[in-house]
């Protein structure tokens, strides 16, 4: 009988099903935060793209003294953008308001906007950001 149970090697029925079951458990939670990581990530480059424009239009309204005529393309801002570069499928300033539309991808969609707005405290801007990227959380 000794013999029998020593040459018995392997793993039963039960500790098979366990661990299938954490690993199942793991997946489920692992992937979704992936997920949402990926789109964070992706739509880090929409912000950065606004970088640029946001010091274009900060010196904008140092020089000419408010943000009406701080647009795309005038009063040291850059052009806007109207062909989709990278993350990118437009990015414009209008009297300071700067509004990019991200490309439709990896889980981003094209209403995912990232909208900046300045308002003028104490003669220097102060940003807010909105748009659809901000109200799922892409950015802050």
């Amino acid at each position: 009988m000794q013999r029998a149970l020593k040459s018995m090697k392997g793993f039963t029925l039960i500790e098979l099903m366990i661990t299938v079951t954490i690993v199942a458990i793991l997946a489920a939670i692992a992937i979704p935060s992936y997920l949402n990581y990926t789109r964070r990530a992706y739509y880090s480059e929409v912000v950065m793209a606004t970088a640029p424009s946001k010091l274009g239009v900060t010196e904008c309204f140092q020089t000419i003294g408010t943000l009406t005529g701080c647009s795309s393309g005038a009063n040291h801002i850059p052009a806007a953008i109207v062909s989709a570069t990278g993350a990118v499928a437009s990015l414009s300033a209008t009297n300071g308001v700067i509004t990019v539309t991200p490309v439709a991808a990896n889980g981003i969609l094209a209403t995912d906007t990232y909208v900046l707005t300045p308002t003028v405290t104490n003669n220097t801007l102060v940003w807010a950001s909105s748009g659809g990227g901000v109200t799922n959380g892409y950015a802050q």
